[in-house]
């Protein structure tokens, strides 16, 4: 599956040196209008409809409001973008991530002196016979002191930072602070100069509104691409923040580089893009200006950013898992799993709870839940209304600090013996007591009926069962005396808490069989 790739540009000091060896390419852009050109002569052959040339032109123009050059716009912003310069002794994290998950090599394949030699090891370490890396990244100038947005995943782990300004001149600059959960870092060139700077945008881009992206793609500082706003509200998958959608052209390099509306305020930071090649596909995507703005001020007055934290693993309400908890519709977020002392269990949340509201505000998913949470106040006390046993109650919880982003460890699964089927669910269950890698507690499944309701629900062998309808289980009776009390109440479904590896969540398994 293609996923979304950071745009910043790392590669080796001596690739850039022969950059421009490459022959280009050069698309002429032709006007091929002959329906046009052919409806103009035609007219232009009955007197009674008889225009000027530049007067039947501006009639077949369909956007009125499309500016006809963006030449303007772009001599007063392009000055105060620039290109960012690391020089790194440690690949950036998002680097590391894509050298791990590489299959392991035989010893005489042809590739696996080459990831020898230049995969990180385990610590992050580049080997020793690989030299520092320079980076290249984009920003803009948010102050006339010297302030500069960029992307975290471009200064990650640098050992120098200097940016190129649009006239030529490099200056050092210094790391003020960096937030690895929205990719945003704020720098501050080292220099007593005066600088032009460019200011966020107040109101909320729109979807068309058109959009300028400046930067420093592949080294080609000062490079400028326009295209509109495709989309809002995007989940890229690195957290709960949502994102702005682009089609304007953005490469590596961009990283960190602004985008423009035609005011020339800045309404997103471009972060990422969505690529099969690595290259332009016409989806980028970019931080909006209101979430940088908080959190750049953040980092400009502490060096870093404070976000609440509940201690909690949690995940959407289905359709299936709200008819099993009686919820009158699938709304709010689930809790999964508590951290161990956190502030959650402290306040005595517990597995299966929902909550439903953070301090009277509805909760309408877990990326909701994890917004609101993040954007209080640690130490601070927020109301938790919670969904249990049929009723709705409100806990106070004292918020601790987020703990920053951590990689879950994996835990071995295993098949276990002393199996025990159940026809019904398509299940084959044994107890997980005494399997290594398995919990103390609970039921693991042995094996899944490929055509059951259990499989569809993506339940599979290794998993455990560690409650159903909200009572923890031990043994497959246990499963059993679950399933037949959601039966009795009249239950069109039965709610599992599901352990896979590391990780729990909740299923909402279907009772009735599924049809033949």
């Amino acid at each position: 599956m293609t996923q979304a790739k950071p745009t910043g540009d790392s590669r080796q000091s001596n690739r850039s040196k022969n950059r421009l060896k490459t022959p280009l390419i050069v698309a002429a852009a032709t006007l091929i209008g002959a329906g046009v050109i052919g409806g103009l002569a035609g007219e232009s052959s009955k007197p009674a409809q008889a225009q000027s040339l530049s007067e039947r032109i501006q009639n077949v123009v369909p956007f009125p409001g499309a500016p006809a050059s963006f030449a303007d716009l772009v001599e007063r912003v392009r000055p105060s973008v620039v290109s960012i310069n690391v020089k790194n002794g440690r690949l950036s994290s998002r680097l590391q991530e894509q050298f791990r998950g590489l299959p392991d090599l035989p010893e005489d394949h042809p590739f696996n002196e080459f990831f020898k030699r230049f995969s990180p090891d385990p610590r992050g370490n580049t080997p020793r016979n690989r030299r520092p890396s320079l980076a290249q990244g984009s920003g803009f100038i948010i102050s006339k002191d010297g302030y500069v947005v960029t992307n975290h995943h471009v200064i990650d782990n640098a050992s120098e930072i200097s940016v190129t300004l649009d006239g030529g001149d490099k200056i050092k600059a210094k790391l003020i602070g960096s937030d690895q959960r929205t990719d945003l870092a704020l720098l501050k060139i080292e220099s007593e100069r005066t600088v032009p700077a460019v200011k966020f945008a107040d109101k909320e881009a729109r979807v068309g509104d058109w959009v300028l992206a400046v930067g420093n793609p592949f080294g080609l500082g000062g490079t400028v691409t326009a295209g509109i706003v495709s989309a809002r509200g995007r989940d890229i998958g690195s957290g709960p923040y949502d994102y702005l959608q682009i089609d304007a052209a953005v490469n590596r390099g961009n990283s960190g580089g602004p985008t423009f509306n035609l005011r020339g305020e800045v309404v997103g930071v471009n972060t990422a893009i969505f690529s099969p090649s690595g290259g332009n596909v016409g989806i980028a995507f970019a931080v909006p200006a209101d979430l940088t703005r908080t959190v750049v001020n953040q980092l400009q007055d502490t060096g870093s950013v404070s976000r609440g934290w509940l201690g909690v693993t949690i995940q959407n309400v289905t359709e299936d898992i709200a008819d099993s908890l009686g919820l009158d519709k699938p709304q709010g977020a689930m809790i999964s799993k508590l951290s161990d002392k956190g502030p959650a269990e402290k306040a005595g949340l517990q597995t299966g709870d929902t909550i439903v509201e953070v301090n009277g505000e509805e909760i309408r998913d877990s990326r909701d839940l994890a917004r609101k949470i993040a954007s209080l106040e640690p130490t601070k006390d927020a109301d938790i209304t919670i969904y249990r046993d049929g009723r709705r109650q409100t806990v106070p919880v004292e918020l601790g600090q987020f703990p920053g982003l951590k990689q879950l460890a994996k835990v071995e699964r295993s098949t276990a013996r002393q199996e025990r089927e159940m026809e019904s669910l398509g299940l084959t269950l044994s107890p997980a007591t005494g399997t290594r890698g398995l919990p103390k507690d609970g039921v693991v499944i042995t094996k899944v009926d490929t055509d059951s309701r259990a499989a569809e629900k993506g339940l599979k062998a290794g998993d455990v069962i560690m409650g159903v309808g909200g009572k923890d289980v031990q043994n497959p009776r246990d499963v059993e005396a679950g399933v037949k009390s959601a039966r009795d109440k009249g239950r069109k479904a039965v709610l599992l808490r599901i352990q896979s590896g590391s990780e729990q969540r909740f299923i909402a398994l279907p009772l009735e069989k599924k049809a033949s």
